[in-house]
């Protein structure tokens, strides 16, 4: 079979990092062909390539066997080529429908919006994804979970005939994802190339035909599925073996025993801004000690990432009830405070929330620690220069160096390097709203070790996750939220993926084990 793109020897550097050497992949007519590596192997370069957004390289692209060569990405698409971006790529100022069709609004005579026509092809759309999501929607009102639809919707509504889909489920529920399946097999009956990056290995052995794999830039091996596993899937990417992990190696700090309390939460709710009378968190209780890691379940909507917010002084609402650190109430009125308190939050929308997008690697590391790094009212150079480059080693992030842009790394780097701003915080209680969201196998390792060994010094975590797996690797006991109350809670040598997910569905019962 002819493949319907060739990508031959394709190579790119930014300024003095290789991001790709001499990458050749045939991609098949119909397929569904994964693409698989580390964080920085190239992955997410490559495709931008094939999209038109990246429009100079080495090497030579071909489709359906013509040389091309896209200056942008309207020229990808008249070749039916589109892209789902990692990152999202919305105006969350405009109605779900405007973005859509954001540059191919339908008109009427005279050039007039077809407002009525565009709304009806939108949720038509949202509808083949089974998405409930109103038209007229702002989509700077949704979660990220809903604005992930909205960007998938608008690859869709191309109607391409190669489909880039770059981790389209990483702010997915399980549900969601199943319904992006259906939706995926619909298009692959209509002929439709799909390819597929993603660091789940569910995923990639459910959907791909076949994987390709790609390690610091350069081509490993294109494997059929039926012949290879995720293990070996995974030593290919990484080039080693990764340490199997069951789950923690101890409770909490002091052999195994939970330490002292450090945070104490009574009766905490969150108003609903815009529904007096309605909670989007109710009467949630609980402790959290010393050493602890303490994660949080539950399906999207649930209150996982509310709960977080409250507890920094990010929520919109002030929320009602006892927030006790180290036995002394707090109020916390906005994240600053919460920081001086010993409280730090790595949030779970990195683009819009965790990253200064316009700032070095240097200067998003120390924006929240440089009253510690001066002098005088003066930044030491020298003294911020030596914290960088010390956590930039102890997290194993790849970039080009300190100055270098935040946008420059890779999604898991720039993960890395928010975690960093959070230690150099000195933090007693940090919060981790879905971490490793968009972090590949080998990355993910790292930070759980790493979690293992902050814990291990004292600092206590609370970890939401939307994978159960990962919940029940790194935590002590886990906690379950279903429509904004705690209806299940589990030491984690008692948890079950069965249990949380019937603590996830069940509003009305709390379950303990």
């Amino acid at each position: 079979m002819n493949p319907v793109i060739s990508l031959w020897k394709i190579g790119r550097r930014f300024g003095a990092v290789e991001a790709l050497r001499d990458v050749s992949v045939d991609i098949l007519a119909g397929e569904c062909h994964a693409i698989m590596g580390e964080n920085g192997a190239g992955k997410s370069t490559l495709m931008k390539i094939l999209a038109g957004v990246i429009p100079e390289f080495d090497g030579e692209l071909y489709v359906k066997g013509r040389p091309v060569r896209f200056t942008g990405t309207r020229d990808a698409e008249a070749a039916g080529i589109s892209i789902i971006h990692q990152e999202l790529n919305l105006v969350e100022q405009l109605s779900v429908s405007a973005n859509i069709f954001l540059g191919r609004e339908p008109t009427l005579f005279a050039g007039i919006l077809n407002q009525r026509e565009m709304d009806r092809r939108a949720e038509e759309i949202l509808s083949e994804l089974e998405c409930r999501i109103g038209a007229q929607t702002l989509v700077g009102t949704l979660r990220i979970g809903d604005q992930q639809l909205v960007e998938i919707a608008r690859a869709l509504s191309l109607r391409s005939e190669i489909l880039i889909m770059d981790e389209p489920t990483s702010a997915l529920t399980e549900s969601e994802v199943e319904r992006l399946y259906r939706v995926l097999a619909r298009l692959r009956a209509r002929g439709v190339t799909i390819l597929y990056i993603s660091h789940k290995m569910s995923e990639v052995f459910h959907l791909a035909d076949r994987i390709t794999i790609l390690r610091d830039g350069r081509f490993v091996r294109t494997l059929l599925k039926a012949e290879t596993n995720a293990q070996e899937t995974a030593h290919l990417m990484v080039g080693r073996e990764l340490t199997s992990r069951e789950g923690r190696s101890r409770a909490a700090v002091g052999g195994g025993q939970p330490g002292d309390v450090v945070l104490d939460v009574r009766g905490l709710s969150l108003p609903w801004k815009r529904q007096p009378g309605r909670f989007r968190l109710r009467d949630i209780s609980f402790q959290l000690h010393r050493g602890e890691i303490l994660g949080i379940a539950g399906l999207m909507g649930a209150g996982r990432t509310e709960l977080l917010e409250c507890l920094f002084g990010a929520s919109l609402q002030r929320p009602q009830g006892e927030i006790l650190l180290d036995g002394k109430p707090q109020d916390f009125r906005n994240p600053a405070q919460a920081m001086r308190a010993g409280m730090a939050l790595v949030t779970e929308d990195r683009k819009r929330l965790g990253l200064f997008q316009q700032l070095s690697v240097r200067e998003n590391i120390t924006v929240s620690a440089l009253s510690d790094l001066a002098m005088a009212g003066v930044v030491r150079s020298s003294l911020e220069r030596e914290r960088v480059a010390r956590e930039l080693k102890v997290l194993s992030v790849k970039t080009a160096g300190m100055d270098a842009g935040i946008l420059t790394l890779s999604g898991g780097n720039q993960q890395k390097c928010v975690v960093a701003r959070c230690l150099l915080t000195n933090p007693r209680v940090l919060l981790l709203d879905d971490p490793t969201r968009g972090v590949d196998v080998g990355a993910k390792a790292e930070l759980y070790q790493l979690m293992e060994q902050l814990a291990a010094q004292g600092i206590s975590m609370i970890v939401t996750s939307s994978e159960l797996p990962e919940l029940l690797t790194v935590s002590d006991r886990i906690l379950v939220l279903c429509e904004g109350r705690l209806t299940g809670e589990f030491a984690v040598q008692d948890a079950t993926e069965e249990k949380i997910m019937e603590a996830a569905t069940s509003v009305s019962t709390l379950v303990k084990s």
